[in-house]
């Protein structure tokens, strides 16, 4: 089974912290959900669980959580 191709999300300037670009980006419906998951080691940073929830993600950067792959892109 193949992984799903990944989406990518523009931001408008980098860095963008991890928990902002979850709520951004629509994989978390809020900023708090977006803390809770990231907490808890449910979201990946380029495949690595990442745990600190305003950690800097900057373009290129690959974020995955429930499946779904975003990468982030500057505009």
């Amino acid at each position: 089974m193949s992984a799903p191709s990944a989406r990518i999300v523009i931001i408008k300037a980098q860095p963008i912290e991890l928990c902002q670009l979850l709520k951004f980006s629509g994989l978390a419906a809020t900023g708090g959900e977006a803390k809770h998951l990231i907490s808890e080691g449910q979201v990946l940073l380029n495949g690595i669980v990442e745990t600190q929830k305003r950690k800097k993600v900057m373009g290129g950067d690959k974020v995955t959580f429930g499946g779904e792959t975003i990468i982030a892109q500057v505009d």
